[in-house]
């Protein structure tokens, strides 16, 4: 276990907002000014460090960031990122708004917009794009919302739910999964290290499979630690989220790690998930991982929000 957080409550707020153009980001943005942030609605990037070297920050910054503009850069956001989060005046956060591909489609023929990357051909082709470029990001992002089937105002309530001040505030609760070989999650607020568990990745049948199958959920709660390991975890989490949530924070991040983020950790996080759910907590599951391969290959997998 091991708490990541940056705790420093001098060091500024910053939001990064992106995702792909019909997800919602100008409604986030319009949110998050509405909560109390300073918003920049789409900044050149080359003007970030000139922007945080003013004056202090009196109010959190929100900043949208969006592909179109002329120097926007995936590894150059990446590395800004990086950067930033090695910064103690600065807690900076990254979240992403997604949405299905079959949505944003639709949007795009309900306003008859042209998409920003297919300006002569049909939204399909700048939706595919545009999701194969922000993979990193994706990936990458703190806060991950799917504004598939939402209404402005449900998205609206769920990031006033997040980001508002701590008066009223829900506690939102995320259990995410990711492989050791590509570093752990950023912003994880726990981790847990699910590789003492016998692996299935060593039994042929169940290579090909995940951890959201119940054949190999039931290989791992088969080992004999399984069953107090994964009672510890969610113990300790019961024991903390009330805490948390009297301590006025917002959302709280649970990890689970295995060596290849597909089968152990993707088990013990789909049913601590269901554990915490069952006991009246708000809360989005992430298979880092299982996203990951699934953009790659194309077939995009819907996530939890």
């Amino acid at each position: 276990m091991a708490p990541t957080e940056k705790t420093q409550e001098s060091a500024a707020r910053l939001i990064f907002v992106i995702g792909p153009a019909g997800a919602g980001r100008s409604t986030a943005i319009n949110a998050l000014e509405d909560i109390g942030y300073e918003v920049i609605h789409s900044l050149p990037m080359s003007l970030l460090d000139r922007l945080l070297a003013g004056p202090a920050l009196e109010h959190p910054l929100a900043v949208g960031l969006d592909v179109r503009n002329r120097d926007f850069g995936v590894e150059n956001l990446v590395h800004t990122i990086d950067r930033l989060s090695q910064d103690d005046r600065i807690q900076m956060q990254l979240l992403f708004l997604d949405c299905s591909d079959d949505e944003l489609v639709r949007r795009f023929s309900e306003t008859r917009r042209r998409h920003p990357l297919a300006q002569k051909e049909g939204p399909v082709l700048g939706i595919e794009r545009e999701k194969t470029l922000l993979v990193p990001l994706r990936a990458r992002a703190d806060f991950l919302i799917d504004t598939t089937g939402l209404t402005p105002h449900q998205l609206r309530r769920e990031l006033e739910q997040i980001f508002a001040p701590s008066e009223g505030r829900i506690l939102s609760v995320t259990v995410q999964s990711f492989s050791y070989k590509r570093g752990l999650p950023r912003g994880a607020d726990f981790v847990f290290d699910c590789r003492s568990l016998r692996n299935p990745h060593w039994e042929p049948a169940l290579r090909p499979l995940d951890g959201t199958d119940p054949r190999v959920a039931d290989y791992v709660a088969g080992d004999p630690l399984a069953e107090r390991f994964f009672s510890s975890i969610r113990d300790l989490a019961l024991l903390i989220l009330p805490a948390s949530k009297a301590e006025g924070k917002s959302h709280l991040s649970i990890a689970l790690g295995c060596t290849g983020g597909q089968h152990r950790s993707v088990a013990l996080a789909e049913r601590l998930a269901n554990a915490l759910a069952a006991e009246g907590w708000q809360v989005s599951k992430r298979h880092r991982e299982l996203e990951r391969r699934a953009e790659l290959a194309g077939t995009r997998k819907e996530p939890d929000a």
